[in-house]
């Protein structure tokens, strides 16, 4: 696995700080823009607090031993540990969750963000995953 270093705690601390980031970004730019510019933003908040990040990354898929190209892409990839898809729509829905768990299961990541900026308030509207290799990591 390739999280098996990182610990349960440390996932957490960063996820917060990951947050922490997204409620800045929210601050200073509102609800009502579009979702890569909000995408561009927090990449540049996360960065400017340290943390090392991957915008647009592919997500590969393999089934059954064929390789597809997909063209699948996740937002953000938070020092290759958390996913981030970021959405501004009215209501986050069902299809939007089950993309961040499946780009979580491909990509063996513990744990992802579906952070909404359509809103007034990113904490309330912020969905957070855990996965199997989440609960697989250490506590400490």
């Amino acid at each position: 696995m390739k999280n098996e270093k990182i610990t349960k705690k440390e996932v957490t601390k960063l996820s917060y700080k990951i947050v922490g980031c997204a409620i800045n970004v929210h601050k200073e730019l509102g609800p009502g823009l579009l979702e890569s510019v909000y995408e561009r933003c927090l990449k540049h908040e996360l960065e400017l607090q340290g943390l090392k990040v991957n915008q647009q990354v592919k997500v590969p898929i393999e089934y059954k031993g064929l390789e597809l190209d997909a063209d699948l892409r996740l937002d953000l990839l938070v020092n290759d540990t958390i996913i981030i898809e970021i959405k501004t729509v009215e209501n986050l829905l069902p299809v939007h969750e089950a993309q961040l768990l499946t780009y979580m299961k491909l990509l063996e990541k513990p744990q992802g963000l579906l952070i909404n900026f359509y809103t007034d308030n990113i904490t309330k509207s912020m969905k957070p995953f855990v996965n199997e290799f989440f609960k697989n990591l250490d506590d400490e």
